[in-house]
């Protein structure tokens, strides 16, 4: 967790923990993430911009370290 403003908590994750909590594979290449994204969230179609695909991995990457850290 890094510094807060206005009592929000900000988190930062590198592309590789990011892939390894997508795909299981910290090298993954964008076209796996993109897979298991689609998959993880059960959708058809993801958005054409890669951006909002990549803060939807991200999302994900967050919602498995806060329950790995739920369990510390």
């Amino acid at each position: 967790m890094y510094g807060c403003q206005k009592g929000v908590a900000t988190y930062e994750y590198t592309p590789l923990q990011v892939k390894q909590a997508v795909v299981g594979y910290g090298r993954a290449d964008k076209i796996q993430v993109q897979k298991m994204v689609k998959s993880i969230l059960n959708v058809e179609i993801l958005p054409k911009l890669d951006d909002i695909t990549d803060s939807m991995a991200i999302a994900i990457c967050h919602a498995h370290s806060a329950k790995f850290a739920e369990r510390l």
